[in-house]
């Protein structure tokens, strides 16, 4: 989600340093989506930091056949930079979407949006993802 691998570092550090005093309180946090929701909240305070694209501004193309080769070609630092590089709530959606680690109602909580929201917010990113891809990466027509 930052596109800088300290600033995420740092991110989970004060996540975990923060429910380590949350424990020490008796006040543990209450299941794994705490950990999570607290961690995406720290990276969206680091991003603001930095530059943010302007929602919509983005060109957006349909999910090409070849866009598994093309990604291939990426390293995935270069991933990580585009993804980070998205507006918010859209950054935060792709990051929990490709970390295929939650469920439909997980990322929903985590994001506090809708399933149709949740969905848009996805669908436009891989579209704007594909014509990035598209510009910046070789691509051949199957």
């Amino acid at each position: 989600m930052t596109g800088d691998a300290s600033k995420a570092q740092e991110a989970f550090q004060e996540t975990v340093r923060e429910a380590a005093l949350r424990s020490a309180r008796d006040e543990a946090p209450p299941d794994r989506l705490w950990y999570f929701r607290d961690a995406r909240w720290r990276c969206v305070a680091a991003c603001e930091e930095g530059l943010q694209a302007e929602p919509g501004m983005l060109e957006e193309t349909e999910i090409s056949p070849s866009a598994p080769v093309q990604i291939e070609q990426l390293h995935p630092d270069q991933l990580a930079v585009w993804i980070s590089a998205a507006p918010e709530p859209q950054r935060s959606a792709l990051a929990l979407f490709y970390l295929d680690e939650f469920s439909l109602r997980e990322m929903l909580a985590l994001l506090d949006v809708k399933a149709a929201e949740l969905s848009e917010l996805i669908s436009s990113g891989r579209r704007q993802f594909q014509a990035w891809l598209d510009a910046t990466t070789p691509h051949y027509e199957a």
